[in-house]
């Protein structure tokens, strides 16, 4: 089979396998959203429990290698009674594993905010919750668009280490490819172009809606 052929036949199936990793990679954005906004809040706020708590979480998370996470998730907790699914196991690792790096770029963000901001607040009579909700975090999301940003771009990449619990997504789908064909290079370049060509997509999403919110902010 001519290099153009193969690369012509394998396509279809690794754009296939590049769905499932960009369904992967934004739920566990969503995922990691969700618990990374109250680990954050639990960084700043004045309570010492919380504070220890959310840094005791973020700590293990970002010290553990993500493979190990999804092998504790998907081979380990069925020995104590709790099961999931590859895909279900492969989602929650990734969501916990963003949830601690989101945290703490949200966390750098709310701190980025001067405290002018929350003066302001107060002197409006607003609580702290309120300050916070209402004055600081829209000004620290937009600090933490970059960031986030990098978070998904990461994410993108690191749904590879799924596919060593069978999941189906970009990298499983080259392996399998490689496995019919005989032919590692080629696929496996391939493979790494598709992965190049959604992180600089969204790169460039991350570039238009941060000169949004700028106009935005400076009007």
């Amino acid at each position: 089979m001519d290099l153009f052929n193969l690369l012509r036949d394998a396509l279809p199936v690794l754009l296939r396998g590049t769905g499932y990793t960009l369904l992967f990679a934004i739920g566990a954005m969503l995922g990691g959203s969700v618990l990374g906004f109250p680990l954050a809040v639990a960084r700043v706020v004045p309570s010492r429990l919380l504070n220890r708590i959310a840094s005791a979480y973020v700590s293990m998370i970002r010290g553990t290698p993500l493979l190990v996470q999804v092998f504790v998730i998907y081979y380990g907790l069925p020995s104590v009674g709790i099961e999931f699914s590859p895909v279900a196991a492969g989602t929650l690792a990734l969501s916990l594993n963003a949830a601690a790096y989101l945290s703490e770029t949200l966390r750098g963000a709310l701190l980025g905010v001067t405290p002018g901001q929350w003066s302001a607040g107060y002197s409006l009579g607003l609580t702290y919750g309120q300050t916070l909700r209402f004055i600081v975090m829209p000004q620290a999301l937009r600090i933490a668009v970059p960031g986030m940003s990098n978070t998904l771009i990461s994410l993108i990449k690191d749904t590879s280490l799924v596919s060593v619990i069978t999941v189906t997504e970009l990298m499983l789908s080259a392996k399998e490819v490689i496995a019919i064909t005989f032919r590692p290079l080629p696929i496996y370049l391939l493979a790494a172009l598709i992965y190049w060509l959604l992180s600089f997509g969204f790169e460039r999403l991350q570039s238009r809606l941060e000169k949004r919110l700028n106009r935005a902010h400076q009007r």
